[in-house]
């Protein structure tokens, strides 16, 4: 009798057990469990997995400029563009923890709607850390990358300081192997004729134009028809001497080729030279260095070409001589990369958009124009020139080097003419000239990311 009452109270036990709602909420919780759980899982692994993708993204990105700029530059072929591809991302691309492996696919067309592209693709494989519960061990990650260039033209004026000064410390030679360097650099971006033109503008306190240009309309011969000619006397007095006389301007075809600046404001301004006003015409001046006796020949402007040969020849060709006049340089370097009298730049095709520079190099500080032979009135002509340029709508970039070999102080208005700080450069060894041409071509190639 006595384990009567334990068997019942057991019995009332089980019989709440039974009846208790708590234990139901207990398994439902459990049940739920296992989907909340994927869900947050996945949602991890689908952080990660976006996160690993950004990372591809921008790898390829960047894989794709360099293998632009490569091909463009000439130092890859066709035929190892995929290689490289690969080389290139391996290096760039950090998120290996996630994405352990990615293989890369590149593809180059030549011509195509948007220029010459290289098209790649990332394909890599993410082991899921949750959602292999739910039967997803693993997710496919890819994503592609476009770089296209060829559709930009450039036009490229290199106005080059000729001056006596050059013949220092292997200032000349340097400049002459950097600027032939930037040709060859150039005119490896060009697929086809006319993509890449380059004018040479030697300059010191004139630039010589061509003497053969003698009977253009765009010459003013005034001045110089009043220096150079003979008198004949035509009356003489008692005692012989001479009372009346005419002069004869000398023949044009004697000119040397060689111009000084337009008059003011014409000086800073690209206006096309109309015959009707004299003040836009250039004036002939037969500078002595101008002549082609001399043994330090002032070298003529060169108008925009892609004869590569032809253009490094021009350069080989200079030698120092005379005083400084950067912005009579300027202002010819500019007039190559115009349509019209008098350097006649081919037109441009509206299928194409152009990017034309000028780059000045200049190892001094200006020393005399048509007017002036001080320093700080021939710069305020120059910055006025420097402004008018940059505000053109073709918008001219302008890159400015100052070879400063000695104790020269760092030339103010070379600063103020570049587009922007870091297009100005400031070069203390001759060899360093080399090195700052080559960075300036990098700059002037185009390329982008085109999706």
């Amino acid at each position: 009798m006595s384990r009567l009452p334990l068997i019942s109270r057991l019995g009332r036990q089980f019989a709440r057990f039974a009846a208790a709602e708590q234990g139901n909420i207990a398994v439902i919780f459990a049940i739920a469990l296992v989907p909340v759980l994927s869900f947050v899982g996945a949602a991890i692994d689908y952080s990660r997995a976006a996160q690993a993708r950004a990372s591809m993204q921008s790898a390829l990105d960047s894989t794709a400029l360099m293998l632009s700029r490569d091909l463009s530059a000439g130092t890859i072929t066709t035929s190892q563009i995929s290689s490289k591809a690969q080389t290139y991302f391996n290096a760039l691309f950090t998120n290996t923890a996630t994405l352990p492996s990615v293989s890369v696919g590149a593809t180059y067309n030549a011509s195509t709607s948007i220029g010459s592209t290289i098209q790649l693709t990332g394909t890599g494989t993410y082991t899921t850390s949750f959602m292999k519960i739910a039967g997803f061990p693993t997710l496919g990650i890819d994503t592609s990358s476009t770089s296209a260039w060829g559709l930009t033209r450039m036009r490229v004026a290199l106005v080059l300081d000729n001056t006596g000064s050059m013949a220092q410390d292997g200032k000349m030679a340097a400049m002459q192997t950097a600027a032939k360097n930037l040709v060859d650099q150039l005119s490896t971006l060009a697929k086809n004729n006319g993509d890449v033109y380059i004018s040479i503008v030697p300059f010191a306190k004139d630039v010589n134009v061509g003497a053969s240009n003698y009977n253009k309309s765009w010459i003013d011969f005034s001045d110089w028809d009043a220096a150079n000619g003979t008198s004949t006397c035509t009356a003489r007095n008692y005692w012989g001497q001479c009372t009346s006389s005419t002069w004869t301007p000398a023949n044009h075809n004697t000119w040397t080729g060689c111009v000084t600046d337009r008059d003011q404001d014409y000086d800073t301004k690209n206006t096309t030279p109309t015959s009707g006003n004299v003040s836009t015409l250039f004036p002939a001046e037969q500078y002595s260095y101008c002549n082609t006796a001399s043994s330090s020949y002032l070298q003529p402007v060169m108008a925009l070409s892609y004869d590569w040969s032809a253009l490094k020849t021009r350069i080989d060709a200079m030698k120092p001589t005379g005083n400084t006049n950067q912005g009579i340089g300027l202002a010819w370097g500019w007039m190559t990369l115009s349509t019209g009298d008098p350097m006649n730049a081919p037109a441009k095709d509206t299928n194409y958009t152009y990017k034309d520079a000028i780059v000045l190099l200049s190892d001094g500080l200006n020393t005399q124009n048509r007017w002036y032979s001080n320093a700080s009135q021939i710069d305020a002509r120059q910055k006025k020139l420097c402004d008018n340029a940059k505000a053109q709508p073709s918008n001219i970039t302008i890159y400015t080097v100052q070879v400063n070999t000695g104790s020269d102080p760092t030339s103010s208005v070379l600063q103020y003419c570049a587009s922007s700080a870091d297009k100005f450069y400031l070069v203390t060894s001759a060899s360093q000239t080399v090195s700052v041409f080559k960075d300036i071509g990098t700059s002037l190639s185009k390329l982008r990311v085109a999706r």
